[in-house]
């Protein structure tokens, strides 16, 4: 009885070992999204536009990291006109900015293609916002970070 008591506490040890190890393995604070720089928006001739930022993140934490995936839909005005799902494998210094390239066609067909018209021709301002999560691997541990940003953009 005794025995079968001291293996039990050994067990709990062992567990708490290795969950406070585990928590020291993911990162204290989320990655940030500080900006989208919105480089270029061009209209192309199907009614869609190719959209051109590049996103800048901050990693707080005193570990590096791997980003993994960005998974983010794009609205316009309110309206989902992309969705932004990129494979990578880039790495992420501690402590520091990174930026990651976009590259999306926009579907203005939701926005509406004659407003859109109007509004290249008038120069009218436009809400662009970025809405999902980038997933990293921290010590070899996946975790998410959401993003959610709002630029305004005149065509």
């Amino acid at each position: 009885m005794v025995e079968w008591k001291l293996i039990k506490m050994k067990g709990f040890f062992v567990t708490a070992f290795v969950l406070i190890l585990l928590g020291g393995c993911v990162p204290k604070e989320q990655v940030v999204l500080r900006s989208v720089q919105i480089e270029e928006i061009r209209p192309m001739i199907n009614g869609n536009a190719l959209l051109k930022a590049t996103a800048v993140f901050y990693n707080p934490n005193n570990s590096r990291m791997r980003l993994k995936e960005i998974d983010i839909e794009i609205f316009v005005d309110g309206k989902k006109t992309a969705q932004v799902d990129q494979q990578l494998s880039s790495l992420i210094k501690a402590k520091s900015e990174f930026t990651v390239p976009l590259e999306v066609q926009l579907n203005l067909k939701e926005v509406g293609l004659l407003d859109t018209l109007l509004s290249f021709l008038g120069g009218k301002k436009h809400e662009i916002q970025f809405v999902g999560t980038l997933k990293m691997k921290v010590n070899g541990f996946p975790v998410k970070a959401p993003v959610n940003q709002k630029e305004e953009f005149k065509f």
